[in-house]
């Protein structure tokens, strides 16, 4: 992948698959890879319906980040 997707729903699905399959280790070394703001990433999937877990290592569904 050379860019992460515009598109909040693929965005979303690109970054978890890439910090699960272990390309990555943080989401602060795939947005240093990609050349991006973990906060303006955050931000943009925040307002998409999602927040990121620090514990599970990925972003979920607002009310779903608990479990």
């Amino acid at each position: 992948m050379d860019y992460l997707p515009q598109n909040p729903a693929i965005l979303v699905s690109s970054i978890n698959m890439l910090l699960r399959d272990e390309e990555f280790d943080s989401l602060e070394s795939l947005c240093y890879n990609f050349n991006t703001d973990p906060e303006k990433i955050k931000a943009i999937l925040l307002e998409a319906g999602y927040v990121y877990s620090e514990d599970q290592e990925q972003f979920r569904p607002i009310g779903f980040d608990e479990a």
